[in-house]
């Protein structure tokens, strides 16, 4: 009723005012809006004025020409302006309206279900508010809707059944509300363009519908996170697809994790917090239940003994239960001994084959911390087991499909079904060399149809014992079963007495770091919108190597030149597992171990300086590692790729690299130059104190005193970064989920994926 007489009364001041007779429906929909907010402190809502002919030049108002009615509004963003008020219903007449966006505000109210009447809307965005009531079913009835996020509000109520009629829906997101009841059932199946669902922190409860197995379509998230959910794991939810990032975590679920289909790939940060579950991927045994005291004993135990000739004595009950607890509890103890050493000795044949590496492969060789997750490691043993082993008869060709070790010495091995290409022409094509360094040297080969290029790493002859091939290709065969559009992907490999290959996908857009720093010294300039891409896909790449990889990897080396970047600007990270290939097949370098950005790059020929490239390998990699990284044999692990990530997110940010290496001294003047001031960090006794010094990079003190100071945002963020005037409220956001990755303690990091999601929501 409020809405009616607000829009009423606004047309009537249309009839009677002669400067807004001309306005537009559209326009007069949008004062109803204004209307609507009760307090707008920054302003967001001053130019929208009943003087205009139409709204399409009101701050955040887009609009698009139609042929018959002239434009109309099909855009209104007006999001983190910290409005308050309501959602008014008018906004429903908009019939051109195709996105919504009123996130990370602080309007009330409830959702109004008469914006199921803007038939063209495909995307509504109200998160971050503190929107009241149930969940419209009315929305439902939009026939474009594809994204619906009213996360972070307060919605109550049960989730509608009517859900099943959003067929065209590929993203609902839900979380941070408090709805409660049961999840329906007979909805999911019908949601047949579902792609990311999060129903997280809530109060749902009741047993998971198995009817989640069937969203087909799902690619992202399926986080069902912090409810009350309770039963079991449903085996279903194997039939979800390999690429699904499940989160089950904080809920009250029991009983044995199913091994069935994607179920057996995640990892144990999907079932954490469920103090019922048990069995792989968690280390908790699903034990067998103590016999409980009030079982009768058997007959045979509650007979009676009796001594020659004498009376028979019957064993008390207490006794026989007190037997059965105390046998139960030696097995248990036994058993927890014996899986102890079992994943002792696998953690021992996982970490490293062979103690010939160098110093720095000594820190590679903690690659895979997690011991539960070594379920493919079956191929590490070298045999040979029919890995879709399938000789070419007209090549040297061998197929490894989601091989660890296929084929024989001196065969190109393709870990991919549908890779196809000569050994020969792989040879003859080392004339197009893209580039050189500690790791190899890498050319350009073009495949099939001329139109697919691939890069081929030569890692030359070394001196690896023959008999270290089957460990290579293990492990070569683990690194090619990572498959995502951010990673870079492992095509094939051979191997022979004087010749090693690794052959990836070509990525042909040059990496971050000279994106960043620009070509031959010219300036960067990428906009806030592609750094923020880069910063996303990343994450998304690194998340995946930490969760969903066949032996959840640690990257080792996260840094500008191994995050490389397609013609889209797409980030692609590459070189992970590289070191220990180089260290197998006997070519590792200590000098530059390192060193990376070649796998899968086109380097251009500038960069191609063997002195300098020494002294970056020798310098930059250790401004982007944590600092319980840098000791002498520490080991990396997935919370020092966070802090790297960190690192490599504030240069982003900053345009500044995250350290000078002039001098001491000139790092000691860069240090007050960034924040006034020269900021030391303790160290031990003894030589290391410099070392120690050094640990936090520059650009991460710099930028944190920058906050504590309250500086200006155009002091800390680069100028390309602020370049779109209305990104600010993004990029401080960016720089919090920056902050929180380089925290010094690890245990105070977010895991990969958190960031990932973070990082997500930001400009969404």
């Amino acid at each position: 009723m409020r809405n009616l007489l607000l829009l009423s009364l606004l047309v009537a001041v249309a009839a009677t005012v002669p400067l807004a007779a001309a306005l537009s429906a559209d326009g007069v929909a949008l004062l109803a809006f204004k209307t609507a907010v009760t307090d707008d402190p920054s302003g967001a809502l001053s130019s929208w004025s009943d003087a205009d002919d139409d709204p399409c030049r009101w701050a955040g108002v887009t609009c698009a020409n139609t042929s018959s009615s002239g434009p109309r509004v099909v855009g209104v963003a007006v999001a983190g302006k910290n409005l308050s008020g309501y959602v008014p219903s008018v906004l429903g007449s908009l019939a051109l309206l195709r996105r919504l966006n009123l996130h990370g505000n602080r309007l009330s109210g409830t959702v109004p279900p008469a914006l199921a009447k803007a038939t063209s809307l495909h995307s509504l965005f109200l998160y971050g508010n503190s929107l009241t009531g149930g969940l419209p079913p009315e929305l439902c009835d939009l026939p474009r809707l594809q994204n619906l996020d009213l996360s972070d509000n307060s919605l109550t109520g049960s989730l509608p059944p009517e859900l099943r009629r959003c067929k065209q829906l590929q993203r609902l997101m839900l979380s941070g509300n408090g709805f409660s009841g049961e999840i329906p059932a007979g909805v999911w199946p019908e949601m047949v363009s579902l792609q990311l669902l999060d129903l997280s922190d809530n109060s749902l409860t009741g047993a998971i519908p198995p009817e989640l197995g069937r969203l087909a379509a799902l690619a992202g998230t399926l986080n069902l996170s912090r409810n009350h959910l309770s039963g079991g794991v449903p085996p279903e939810l194997g039939h979800l697809p390999a690429t699904v990032t499940l989160d089950l975590r904080f809920n009250n679920l029991s009983g044995e994790i199913p091994q069935s289909g994607s179920l057996a790939s995640q990892g144990p940060t999907a079932f954490l917090n469920n103090p019922g579950l048990c069995g792989f991927p968690l280390q908790v045994p699903c034990r067998a239940a103590p016999p409980s005291s009030s079982t009768p004993p058997p007959p045979s135990a509650a007979g009676s003994i009796s001594g020659a000739g004498g009376p028979r004595q019957p064993i008390k009950t207490s006794l026989i239960v007190l037997i059965s607890v105390a046998d139960a509890a030696g097995v248990a103890l036994i058993g927890v001994i014996v899986v102890y050493i079992y994943w002792k000795l696998r953690d021992r044949r996982g970490d490293g084959c062979g103690g010939d590496g160098d110093d720095d492969e000594e820190g590679k060789r903690g690659l895979f911390p997690c011991p539960c997750m070594r379920a493919d490691d079956s191929s590490d043993d070298g045999s040979d087991d029919g890995d879709d082993v399938k000789r070419n008869n007209t090549t040297t060709t061998t197929t490894a499909s989601g091989g660890g070790g296929g084929g024989e010495e001196g065969q190109l091995v393709a870990i991919d079904k549908g890779f196809k290409m000569e050994l020969d022409e792989l040879l003859r094509s080392s004339a197009y060399v893209l580039g050189k360094g500690g790791k190899g040297i890498v050319y350009k080969v073009v495949v099939g149809n001329g139109t697919t290029p691939v890069a081929v790493r030569r890692l030359g002859g070394g001196a690896a014992a023959a008999e270290r091939y089957k460990e290579f290709a293990a492990e070569a065969g683990a690194i090619g079963r990572v498959r995502h559009p951010n990673v870079v992907r492992l095509r094939a490999y051979y191997w022979s007495a004087d010749e090693k290959l690794v052959v990836t996908d070509f990525v042909n857009n040059g990496n971050l770091a000279t994106a960043l720093r620009g070509r031959s010294g010219q300036a960067a300039t990428l906009s806030w919108s592609v750094r923020l891409r880069i910063a996303k896909g990343a994450a998304r790449g690194l998340a995946h190597l930490h969760e969903c990889s066949p032996r959840r990897f640690v990257h080792g080396e996260v840094k500008p030149s191994n995050v490389l970047l397609d013609a889209d600007y797409n980030a692609v990270l590459a070189d992970f597992g590289l070191a220990r290939l180089l260290t197998i097949a006997g070519c590792a370098d200590p000098s530059s171990a390192s060193g990376g950005g070649l796998m899968g790059c086109a380097l251009p020929p500038y960069a191609v300086k063997p002195a300098s490239a020494a002294a970056d390998h020798h310098h930059r990699p250790s401004a982007y590692r944590a600092p319980e990284a840098r000791a002498v044999g520490a080991r990396p692990s997935q919370k020092s790729d966070v802090y790297s990530f960190g690192v490599v997110l504030l240069e982003l940010l900053t345009g500044r690299p995250p350290e000078h290496h002039a001098s001491p001294s000139a790092s000691t003047s860069s240090s007050a130059s960034f924040s006034g001031t020269t900021t030391t960090v303790s160290g031990g006794g003894g030589g290391g104190g410099g070392d120690q010094a050094q640990a936090v990079p520059e650009v991460v003190r710099w930028v944190r005193q920058g906050f504590e100071d309250a500086r200006p945002l155009s002091e800390l963020a680069d100028a390309g970064v602020l370049r779109d005037g209305g990104a600010r409220k993004e990029v401080v956001a960016a720089f919090h989920v920056a902050l929180g990755c380089v925290e010094a303690d690890p245990e105070r990091r977010p895991r990969m994926k958190a960031v990932a999601e973070s990082l997500d929501k930001i400009g969404s």
